[in-house]
């Protein structure tokens, strides 16, 4: 029998120039076993140790690392210095005997379109802002402040409500600056008055700069200003005769509306984080 005769009726193999090819078992052809071992499910109520005390906003995790290997923190009244302990979202954890929350603190900036609401919704159908930073986090984020449904501008949204409060109540006042048009021209003796002091409810309310707008007209002024009474602004204006028409919050705090396009958000830089905390 001829070599051809021993392959008739099967294709020639691929050293011949044909698709046959015999298996092969040799080695590095045997073929792959799947790992039919269950994966392990991660508890969901359960949270390893380090990355519990980033979240609360004491350290970063790998400062967290040392702290739990010093003994720094407690857990259900414990030191635990083990890595990669896992605690539940249950337990009491502590840090030099200061209570964590785990929730992890998050800080994002809207740059608010106009006729969206700040407040809760309390009428059908109205647009609100938490609408617009919805898909920022899983949390649930609050308005530092508010700014009325018809102004614009910049407005921080977190759950760190230590944050909130020293910023809405600081000492040293919460810089804010706006960009302010009103119904009517500025009489350059009322800004001037402005810039001495208006009394409001029978308080002084003291502005940092106000000046007009360049190349616009002298109903548009800029105003910079630390106070946090509620709606000073627009009293300030109606206490000499004035009503604004349009005002949009362009600074708070430090932050800007540099590359953050109307009804857009981004989230906070570490750096402008913890300029705000420093804030007293």
């Amino acid at each position: 029998m001829s070599r051809g005769d021993s392959n008739k009726g099967d294709k020639a193999s691929g050293r011949q120039g044909g698709s046959f090819r015999k298996k092969s078992y040799a080695r590095g052809n045997a073929p792959i076993k799947k790992n039919t071992a269950p994966k392990q499910v991660s508890d969901p109520n359960s949270i390893r140790l380090n990355k519990y005390v980033a979240n609360s906003g004491v350290c970063s995790r790998r400062d967290a690392d040392i702290y739990i290997a010093a003994g720094n923190v407690t857990v259900n009244g414990k030191p635990v210095t083990e890595m990669g302990y896992k605690v539940k979202l249950t337990d009491e954890v502590r840090f030099d005997g200061q209570l964590l929350n785990p929730v992890k603190r998050e800080y994002v900036l809207l740059n608010k379109p106009k006729d969206f609401s700040t407040t809760i919704r309390d009428e059908k159908g109205k647009r609100h802002v938490s609408g617009l930073i919805s898909s920022a986090s899983k949390s649930k984020l609050l308005p530092v402040d508010k700014l009325d449904k018809e102004d614009t501008g910049l407005l921080l949204f977190t759950n760190d409500g230590d944050l909130t409060k020293r910023l809405k109540s600081p000492i040293n006042g919460l810089r804010k600056i706006y960009h302010v048009i009103l119904d009517k021209d500025l009489r350059s003796a009322d800004l001037v008055k402005i810039q001495e002091g208006v009394v409001v409810d029978e308080k002084v309310v003291k502005v940092q700069e106000i000046s007009f707008i360049d190349d616009a007209p002298k109903r548009e002024v800029g105003i910079e200003i630390y106070s946090s009474r509620n709606k000073i602004v627009p009293r300030l204006f109606e206490q000499l005769g004035y009503k604004i028409v349009k005002m949009d919050r362009v600074v708070y705090g430090g932050l800007t509306k540099k590359d953050l396009p109307r009804g857009h958000w981004r989230y906070l830089t570490e750096q402008e984080i913890i300029n705000l905390k420093m804030i007293r």
